[in-house]
Parts: structure tokens; C-alpha cells; sequence
């Protein structure tokens, strides 16, 4: 098993995606590459000798030193305020990775694919999108993506420009936009019976957001009928991790 090392990642360009949520585009001398749906430590040392870590999704695909992060800003958080809103190009902060081998998609499958997030839940499945994207592959893919609004969707125009091979569906727990069939709410065995793939083609399913979400998505695939073996599951904690 290969042993996981600290490497210094310099931040060479961010984007914002909402209001409090940012992607970081970072430098990693050494970094061996990863796995779409992999993730990371970032740990943070103040000048006191003080640190603290937390672990978040890789957003994109591997890319030879260079990997991407997508951090939603935590109230009172101790990482995720200084990854959003202080730390600058040049900047650096420590990563330790890639960790994770069960929740991964690997470009030679070419399997039907179910993607069901839960807002920030997004981030590992657009790693596997991206991946898709980058292989060339010919896997068919679907996305059911729920979030409280409109205004909260992370990569929303990337989401919406066409991508042959995959179908994408908002669904919205509080507002929607105008002009929306769907009415604000949790998703719904309807949502997923619309917007995924039926269970007779066996597709790997990879659901991933906050743990209620995740549990209720994932009793939902098993009413359809999907195989348990089938259905990955990914929960994130209040500190993104």
C-alpha cells in the first residue's frame, strides 16, 4: 500500500461558484495522481505551531501536478474561511492523498451511471463527469442533482452546456426558478424513476451529499429495484468532510 505523505500545494487560480463556495485550482510538486470520486486532507498550521485539517472531494480529474478543490465556506469553520475567502495566489497549504478506492469511477467502465448529489455532494461526481469528459469515454451518464435553489448550483453553466452522454436534472428542495414543472421539495422515487436509469440496466450508481439526503436517495434506488452491491455512497459531515 502506498504510503500517504504531506506535499505543499500552491494555489495558482480559484474560481467562485456561489455566493460562499469557491474552487481552488492548486500546484502539488509530486502528486501521484488520483481516481475520480477520490479526496484529500488539507491541513492548515498557524504561526503558533497550531493546525488543523479537513478532508474535501477532488473536483476534476487527474492532471498531471495540479488538482482542484471545491470548498463551501463553513460558519465557524477553522479551514474552510481561509480556503474561500483569504488565501491568494502563491498561498500554500499542505495535502495529503489521494485517500479513497470504493467511491471511485474509472474511465474503462463502460457501464451506465447514475450520479444523484446533494448540493455540495456535486463535487466527486463532477470529478466523474469531468473524467468522462477528458477519457473520451462512451458511458452513458445521468444526474440527478438536488439543491435548495437555483442561486446554490456549483459549476452551473459547465452543467448546462451539452455534453453527448449525459443527462442532467435540477431538482430544487426550496425555491425554484420560474417556469419550473417541478414543485420545491425532497426527491421523490418520481425523481429518480425520470431522471436516472431503470434498475433492469444495471448501472453503477454513486450518490453522495449530507447524510439524511443520502440515506433517502439511497432507500429510493433500492424501491426501484437496484442492486445494493450497486449503489456507492459518499456522506458528508457538517465540516465538509
Amino acid at each position: 500500500m502506498r504510503r500517504l505523505v504531506w506535499r505543499a500545494a500552491e494555489l495558482v487560480g480559484s474560481t467562485p461558484e456561489t455566493a460562499t463556495a469557491r474552487t481552488l485550482r492548486l500546484r502539488v510538486p509530486g502528486w501521484p495522481g488520483h481516481l475520480a470520486g477520490q479526496h484529500v486532507d488539507v491541513r492548515l498550521t498557524a504561526e503558533d505551531g497550531y493546525s488543523t485539517q479537513r478532508s474535501y472531494s477532488l473536483a476534476g480529474p487527474a492532471d498531471g501536478e495540479y488538482v482542484e478543490l471545491t470548498v463551501e465556506d463553513v460558519p465557524d469553520g477553522e479551514v474552510s474561511p481561509y480556503l474561500t475567502e483569504i488565501m491568494e495566489a502563491g498561498d500554500q497549504v499542505e495535502i495529503r492523498g489521494p485517500v479513497g478506492g470504493w467511491f471511485v469511477w474509472r474511465a474503462e467502465n463502460e457501464r451506465p451511471v447514475l450520479l444523484v448529489a446533494g448540493g455540495s455532494g456535486i463535487v466527486p461526481l463532477m470529478a466523474m463527469i469531468r473524467t468522462r469528459r477528458q477519457a473520451g469515454s462512451r458511458a452513458p451518464f445521468r444526474l440527478v442533482y438536488s439543491l435548495r435553489g437555483p442561486d446554490g448550483a456549483y459549476y452551473a453553466d459547465e452543467l448546462r452546456r451539452p455534453d453527448p452522454g449525459l443527462d442532467v436534472s435540477f431538482l430544487y428542495t426550496r425555491t425554484v426558478p420560474e417556469g419550473a414543472s417541478r414543485p420545491a421539495g425532497r426527491i421523490m422515487l418520481a425523481d429518480l424513476a425520470e431522471g436516472g436509469w431503470p434498475a433492469g440496466h444495471a448501472p453503477d450508481c454513486f450518490v453522495c451529499g449530507p447524510t439524511g439526503f443520502v440515506e433517502a436517495a439511497a432507500d429510493l434506488l433500492l424501491v426501484l429495484g437496484h442492486a445494493p452491491e450497486r449503489i456507492r455512497t459518499e456522506r458528508f459531515g457538517p465540516t465538509g468532510g
